[in-house]
């Protein structure tokens, strides 16, 4: 009788250890971390499975043991494009289900004061699978749908600021996402502020960027900015705002000129936007501006300033006055200054 017990628990004791011995490789394979190291893979539309494997052995301690649970799930036949996060601790059967619904991370990209839409496109496409000639035709198209030339158009549908997109994300998704916020922008009380204006909308957003420019971005300064170049331009004064010019001047060269300090050459630079050339405002903003500055633009600064001159003791702001000899001696000071710092 205890010979058979014995034998029976021998048995036991064997199936026990055979089923963790299979047990735990099947944890280990579906179930364990196997990430060797964090980070991301690129997985594009054109990719297959080949690839795939190839893109995540750095990231995996195991690459067979990923292929084999990938297999099981079929993702060697359906898988999503994508930029996809590794994350440590995370398991085979993770992997592979983030990978086949697609739950990719986002990306992150900073729209700055790009002086046209095809420098920002060329940034912006350095974090997308499409490269920035494909994404400029699709924003041209885009544009020639609203009735529009071409992308550089669109300019005042975009603001500064940071946004997140998916690596994978189309021009017509990107671009989605800026026409909603422009309508958002434009409420019914922005609406009433800009019939009251006079101004039309792409004088407002023309406007709106010279005044970013000339405030450095910097919104301390912006209605007081807004309401000297509105004095100015409706007491039909050319608005002689530097920032055009080197606007105008880059605008033919491809933003290939940097210019430090606006000389006297400069100014008399033939093109519509030069402000120093031509009276009015310009036919579209110099560059993409945040919405501080339109709603500057909208709610000015009520004041009689007519001239203003970067302060050299304050860097970064400006002294602001209407009479003429006062704006001379501002304007010396400032070129004073230059010439101290070798600026050319």
């Amino acid at each position: 009788m205890k010979k058979g017990i014995s034998v029976v628990a021998v048995i036991a004791l064997a199936v026990l250890l055979i089923g963790g011995f299979f047990g735990l490789r099947y944890y280990q394979k579906f179930f364990a971390s196997n990430v060797a190291k964090e980070g991301y893979i690129l997985i594009p539309h054109s990719a297959n499975f080949t690839s795939i494997l190839d893109s995540i052995t750095p990231y995996v301690k195991n690459r067979e043991s990923f292929k084999a649970v990938a297999q099981d799930k079929s993702m060697d036949r359906f898988f999503k494009a994508g930029r996809y996060r590794i994350k440590s601790g995370t398991s085979n059967t993770d992997l592979v289900n983030m990978i086949k619904a697609g739950n990719q991370t986002e990306n992150t990209f900073r729209i700055g004061d790009f002086g046209n839409v095809y420098q920002m496109v060329g940034r912006v496409t350095k974090k997308t699978e499409l490269d920035s000639l494909r994404f400029a035709k699709d924003l041209n198209k885009i544009a020639v749908q609203k009735g529009y030339n071409n992308a550089e158009d669109l300019k005042k549908y975009f603001f500064i600021d940071t946004y997140n997109f998916f690596w994978t994300v189309t021009p017509d998704e990107f671009f989605k996402k800026f026409d909603d916020q422009y309508n958002d922008f434009w409420t019914a009380e922005r609406k009433a502020k800009e019939a009251q204006s006079g101004l039309t909308r792409d004088q407002i957003y023309a406007l709106a960027s010279i005044v970013y420019k000339e405030s450095g971005g910097k919104p301390d300064e912006q209605k007081t900015i807004a309401g000297l170049y509105l004095n100015r331009y409706r007491k039909g004064m050319k608005l002689q705002s530097d920032p055009t010019v080197i606007y105008a001047i880059n605008k033919e060269t491809n933003f290939t000129t940097p210019i430090k300090r606006v000389l006297y050459k400069h100014l008399r630079h033939p093109s519509p936007y030069n402000t120093y050339a031509n009276a009015g405002i310009p036919p579209g903003p110099i560059c993409i501006t945040d919405k501080s500055s339109v709603d500057a633009v909208l709610n000015p600064e009520q004041n009689n300033y007519i001239f203003m001159a970067a302060d050299p003791d304050k860097f970064g702001f400006h002294r602001f006055t209407a009479s003429d000899a006062e704006h001379a001696k501002n304007a010396r000071d400032y070129q004073e200054w230059l010439n101290s710092k070798n600026i050319k």
